[in-house]
């Protein structure tokens, strides 16, 4: 309560300083003397710092708002659950993209499951797709030759099923199996009302006829990283760069009833539907445009704030530019559509709302006016503002604080100011003239499907061609730093400082942008996810068992921590049981390499099912759970921080470690039975390195010696040297018989140092 009285503050205290700040400008800043230019571009800057301002000052009163927005979960009785018809969407995407969105919609949980009505919805009629639908004994809707896009295919869906509810998803967004029993309860708030801490049926009079709940939209969420965490390797510093809509400006939207339907993880009313004509057609984002005209029929849309299903998001910087052109010309082709910004059906705020999401796409344009202006007067000498150095301290200074202050306060850590700069420097050139063609009513009516396809980031060379209208903007940056700070020393560098803060500023951004376009290399085809479940180890030729817990588990992988190393052999198939709360999958595995991972040891294996019963747990272990990429931003991470670790990450060749067995450090001297001896450095199971070699032994001798527990090891000299050839290498000539006998980890103890046992143990 009082972080939120905090916040209110300083969005009132921001929004009283922005506008002094903006009257100022309007009315005592403007070059009207310095030529038609220099007013022109002045009044550009001008507007475009008033539309930047008042879109966030509309997030403000929304923010301020929200507690009072918040619908109450009802607990209400299994019986009056009602039926739901899954929608799953699918054009051309891969069969093995949509096995694990149907897997996971068959597991999702319903207190009668035979109310639940799971549809393949392929508007491509692909043999493949009826196929996958039969294999999973669910529905399929073929609607072939992609009449109307997305919208033909669900309005098709629609008048083939008959439920009070509808789940949407997209082909590759894999729903929790909490999903329904965390959206569907809402929709009877109209049947049932809370007494006291309990919860009942309304009676006739108590009826609501008002509340007519259109939607609830969970959050858009992903497993794999996006491009912006991806290729400026900050996986674990910022959140999915679309977590801000959907966890953050989605949810401030309940207060004006202008909640954006996202196309998936959403439950709709089929009422709702039939009162609009079902999903419109003459737009490329229908999601949008649904949203809008169930507002219009005075239906309640709600976002919720936990995520209850996650997908892929784009992994390549093409397929990137044209989703986000896809949604601008979409977004204002649907405003113009329903007239929104100007509808009496809709309120004022919800009108105010979706001017805001108008003036939104213009923010790019704006950018490029922010990045412009600095450089025409440093570099050309175009004077855009008149005023003086200490009007500037007094008038723009403090709003200028108090506005990034409330722009923390705002995304809840989800975003700062200085990253939503960055993300519209990046996307600045590719949606300037779309939101002007879209704008002027010429329209982009293709519907294009987002590509997802990881094997097809690789060519940075093709991408970095994306970045050429930020170099171009960079070297004019660096030009006109160089040319106005020039010369200046002192009182004078002191009075250029504000210009030298917005030209270095601007280039910090156009450098993240020069990074993002540069890329990274995907080394691997699936994600991994982070997660600690059970594992048991089997290595059945040996009879050896062992416990483990996950780190991270992938389609294709998996990776598993115990305290202690253990025997597992090379390029042999082990057999691995995984367990979570809810599964079980039984998997075939192959270790791939061993590492040190603080006081225990990391393996990771590929793994493969054993069967079909086995592969959709084992989806299900991976996908069914909370992503473990980060929610909020690392505070601590500056900007410098950021170009340091993109620059070390590119230039610093990174050390692979491919080794496949343990490699345990020792000092352990030894005295073989013909009376030679050595040190032992370390072991790897399979050899031994030595140094201080001393008797009767050399290339080609096979030695053996005695543990304390009186294990005979039978060693060879090799004749070869580790990679720093200080030690001599050893093989353990009857390693297999050690193992055969159960012997391993009596071994492993006798070699360890007293202090050392404790930790391994017999499987």
């Amino acid at each position: 309560m009082q972080n939120e009285k905090r916040q209110n503050i300083f969005f009132v205290i921001t929004m009283i300083l922005m506008t002094i700040y903006l009257l100022w400008r309007m009315f005592f800043t403007l070059p009207w003397g310095e030529g038609v230019l220099n007013v022109i571009f002045g009044m550009l800057l001008i507007v475009a710092e008033t539309v930047t301002v008042l879109t966030t000052f509309e997030l403000f009163f929304q923010k301020m708002q929200k507690k009072r927005t918040q619908l109450d979960f009802p607990i209400v009785p299994p019986e009056y659950y009602p039926h739901v018809d899954v929608f799953i969407a699918t054009h051309n995407e891969p069969v093995d993209l949509l096995y694990k969105t149907v897997n996971a919609c068959t597991f999702m949980d319903y207190p009668d499951k035979q109310k639940v009505h799971i549809y393949l919805c392929d508007d491509g009629a692909r043999p493949e797709v009826e196929e996958l639908a039969n294999q999973f004994g669910i529905g399929y809707l073929g609607f072939p030759g992609n009449k109307d896009a997305k919208s033909g295919n669900l309005n098709n869906a629609l008048s083939k099923t008959t439920s009070p509810l509808i789940a949407t998803f997209d082909a590759d967004m894999i729903p929790q199996h909490t999903f329904l029993m965390k959206t569907v309860p809402y929709f009877l708030l109209s049947t049932f009302i809370k007494e006291g801490e309990a919860w009942r049926l309304r009676r006739e009079d108590e009826m609501d006829e008002k509340f007519k709940l259109g939607l609830v939209q969970t959050p858009q969420s992903f497993y794999n990283p996006d491009l912006f965490q991806f290729n400026l390797y900050a996986e674990q510093g910022i959140p999915n760069e679309q977590d801000f809509f959907s966890r953050e400006v989605n949810i401030l939207r309940n207060a004006s009833n202008a909640v954006a339907y996202t196309g998936s993880n959403t439950i709709i009313s089929r009422q709702g539907m039939i009162d609009i004509g079902g999903f419109p057609l003459n737009t490329i984002t229908e999601d949008f445009e649904t949203s809008i005209r169930l507002q219009q029929e005075g239906y309640i849309t709600y976002a919720t704030q936990e995520v209850q299903a996650a997908g892929q998001t784009t992994t390549t910087v093409p397929s990137m530019i044209k989703q986000r052109i896809r949604w601008a010309r979409g977004i204002i082709q649907s405003l113009q559509n329903t007239r929104a910004p100007f509808s009496e059906k809709l309120p004022f705020w919800t009108r105010v709302t979706y001017v805001s999401s108008f003036l939104y796409w213009w923010s790019f344009f704006n950018r490029l006016i922010f990045i412009l202006s600095p450089i025409l007067f440093a570099l050309f000498d175009f004077q855009i503002v008149n005023t003086t150095f200490w009007q500037i301290l007094i008038f723009w200074l403090p709003s200028y604080f108090f506005y990034s202050l409330s722009m923390r306060y705002l995304s809840s850590n989800i975003r700062n100011q200085r990253w939503s700069q960055v993300i519209d420097t990046i996307f600045m050139p590719y949606l300037i003239w779309p939101v002007i063609l879209e704008t002027l009513g010429i329209r982009e009516k293709k519907f294009k499907v987002t590509n997802k396809s990881r094997s097809n980031g690789r060519k940075w060379m093709s991408t970095l061609l994306y970045a050429l209208p930020h170099i171009f903007l960079l070297l004019l940056s660096i030009a006109a730093i160089i040319r106005y700070a020039s010369g200046k020393y002192g009182i004078a560098l002191f009075f250029s400082s504000i210009i030298i803060f917005w030209l270095v500023h601007n280039m910090i951004a156009l450098c993240y942008a020069l990074f993002f376009m540069i890329g990274r290399r995907a080394y691997r085809e699936t994600e991994r996810i982070r997660a600690q479940e059970d594992v048991t180890i089997r290595y059945k030729a040996r009879n050896l068992q062992y416990e483990a817990k996950t780190v991270d588990v992938s389609e294709q992988g998996i990776a598993f921590y115990v305290p202690y190393p253990i025997y597992l052999p090379e390029k042999e198939t082990i057999s691995l049981v995984v367990k979570s709360e809810r599964y079980e999958a039984n998997l075939d595995a192959v270790i791939v390499y061993v590492k040190q991972d603080g006081a225990g040891w990391r393996y990771s294996a590929t793994v493969q099912p054993i069967n079909e019963t086995d592969n959709r747990q084992y989806m299900q272990i991976i996908y069914d759970r909370k992503h473990s990429l980060p929610e909020q931003m690392n505070l601590w991470d500056t900007a410098y921080d950021d170009m340091l670790r993109n620059v070390k990450k590119r230039v610093v060749q990174q050390r692979s470690d491919q080794r496949k067995m343990p490699r345990l450090s020792m000092e352990l001297p030894v005295t073989f039975t013909n009376h030679s001896g050595c040190i032992l450095r370390s072991f790897n199971y399979r050899f031994f390195s030595a140094t201080g070699l001393h008797g009767n032994i050399s290339a080609g001798s096979i030695v053996m010696f005695m543990t304390k527990s009186k294990i005979e090891v039978i060693l060879k000299h090799t004749g070869n040297t580790t990679a720093n050839h200080r030690e001599v290498l050893l093989s353990v000539e009857n390693i297999d018989d050690i193992v055969e006998r159960g012997l391993i980890n009596q071994l492993l103890n006798d070699l360890t140092p007293p202090q050392s046992e404790s930790f391994i143990r017999e499987g």
